[in-house]
């Protein structure tokens, strides 16, 4: 079972919560995007204003993925990314942080979603 982790929390708490959930033996971890990032807009864009991490976590860069999986061994767990039109690009960002932890490519467990009739 996965723990919704992303949504419910603010930036500052967000390292906190994945690693209570983990050091209870939480394996899986599904993520939440704010809708800028869900559109594929930087959270500085004139668009983006005032939807920045309302309903998720806002990334713009790699930055953004490795502070959020900053302490998480990306090994030890398995990510679901509730995203759709932009999932390649995050699972792109998501792999990068990956490979800087050191760990193989197919290693990394997880799921994405790519529906993009949905949003």
């Amino acid at each position: 079972m996965r723990q919704y982790t992303w949504f419910w929390v603010r930036e500052r708490n967000q390292i906190a919560a994945s690693s209570i959930l983990i050091s209870h033996g939480e394996t899986g971890l599904s993520t939440a995007f704010d809708l800028p990032t869900q559109l594929g807009l930087d959270s500085d864009h004139p668009r983006a204003a005032g939807e920045v991490g309302r309903v998720g976590v806002a990334i713009s860069s790699v930055h953004d993925v490795r502070r959020l999986f900053e302490r998480i061994d990306l090994g030890e767990v398995s990510t679901s990314m509730t995203i759709n039109a932009t999932a390649p690009i995050l699972l792109s960002l998501y792999v990068a942080v990956g490979m800087e932890q050191g760990i193989p490519q197919n290693k990394l467990r997880g799921t994405t979603q790519n529906d993009v009739l949905k949003e």
